[in-house]
């Protein structure tokens, strides 16, 4: 159906975009007709900043292209593992090969995020995502570029005998599920609905930055996976996003860097080789103990 495309152009993330474009104007005009009902929140609800709006854009064009070669290196590796070791491989015309795929998909998603928040060496990648302070459409798209770590996280799949081709059409469907719960515009849903998928308020928690929602719901199209592994927190209030610590600028590429930056110099300033382990495996903050506290 899509032959008429280049090969590049076939991914559904890729054929996404007008959608992304569409929801995302749709947003920055309900932000500036509703911005005055607002005005003891700041920033207001759903609001847009150009600046910031426009380091998002950016950061999810080059995502785009540094993503697509990582493919190409998972790909040679994943249809190796499915000709090779898999014990069986399932039809890839078959309804439940992709349910299959979906769900298996995004089990490995949930320990995948919850890895990059508490790996220091992975959430320097990941922490590119959450360096807005908004919480908008565009933040969706404010994607890091090192997509390593989420290729080598699905590798079970090809082995399981999930043809490489489902592998990467399910990851892109499960990408842009999670565009849609990136907005302050949606309230609660309806209670089942809340209970097994992830949704805009379960999402607003994981992008806060306030003690209580630090490190919680990881899920990517199901909530169901925090539940079950205790990271799940109800949305009790509003969410201050960003980081722990603000990075202060709008520059891309120290939004992507600065972290891996931080990191080095902490590795560097150690003197034993378990503290330079503890820096770069331990979670994000993470130090040794001083003297006193031995």
């Amino acid at each position: 159906m899509l032959d008429f495309l280049p090969e590049a152009m076939r991914e559904p993330t890729v054929l996404a975009i007008p959608f992304f474009a569409l929801m995302l104007g749709l947003e920055l005009w309900a932000a500036a007709k509703l911005e005055h009902l607002d005005e003891e929140s700041r920033p207001p609800k759903g609001s847009y900043s150009r600046r910031d709006t426009q380091a998002s854009l950016l950061m999810g064009v080059v995502s785009i292209g540094t993503s697509a070669v990582t493919k190409v290196i998972a790909l040679l590796g994943y249809t190796a593992i499915f000709a090779y070791l898999a014990p069986w491989e399932l039809p890839i015309y078959a309804w439940y090969t992709w349910v299959i795929g979906f769900v298996a998909l995004d089990f490995l998603f949930y320990w995948q995020h919850r890895i990059a928040h508490r790996v220091r060496l992975v959430w320097a990648t990941h922490q590119a995502h959450h360096s807005s302070e908004y919480y908008n459409f565009a933040t969706a798209l404010r994607q890091k570029w090192n997509n390593s770590m989420s290729m080598i996280m699905w590798l079970p799949l090809p082995l399981l005998g999930i043809p490489p081709a489902v592998v990467f059409a399910v990851y892109s469907l499960n990408l842009i599920y999670q565009f849609g719960v990136h907005t302050e515009r949606v309230d609660r849903l309806w209670r089942p609905v809340e209970f097994v998928l992830n949704t805009p308020s379960h999402h607003r928690v994981h992008h806060g930055s306030d003690p209580e929602y630090l490190d919680r719901n990881y899920g990517g199209v199901f909530i169901l996976w925090d539940r079950m592994f205790g990271s799940f927190a109800r949305e009790s209030f509003r969410p201050t996003y960003g980081l722990t610590t603000p990075v202060g600028t709008y520059n891309i590429v120290t939004l992507q860097t600065h972290e891996y930056l931080s990191l080095a110099r902490d590795v560097a300033g150690a003197d034993r080789l378990r503290d330079k382990l503890g820096y770069v495996f331990g979670p994000p903050g993470w130090a040794p103990r001083t003297l006193t506290d031995r």
